[in-house]
């Protein structure tokens, strides 16, 4: 059993390109079937939070190959991969 704060502990692996694409800083969560759709790792843009974009990669739930105790891989390109900027 794993629970979400443990979750936002793991750094994301894409095995596809052996890309660290950063650690795990939300989920989305679909409360009427009661699973996990996605996880979404913040990008960074930004210069000390002040200056530029913050981004995100939404990477869905069935593209996580393995859960690991300080790492989640996954397998992803960019067909799978959401981005958004805000």
């Amino acid at each position: 059993m794993c629970r979400a704060s443990d979750i936002r502990q793991k750094e994301i692996i894409n095995i596809t390109d052996g890309r660290r694409l950063g650690f795990v800083g939300d989920v989305e969560i679909n409360f009427e079937e009661g699973k996990i759709e996605s996880i979404i790792v913040p990008t960074g843009g930004r210069w000390f939070g002040l200056i530029g974009r913050d981004s995100e990669i939404v990477i869905p739930w069935d593209r996580v190959r393995r859960i690991g105790e300080d790492i989640i891989l996954v397998e992803v390109d960019e067909r799978f991969m959401r981005k958004y900027y805000e």
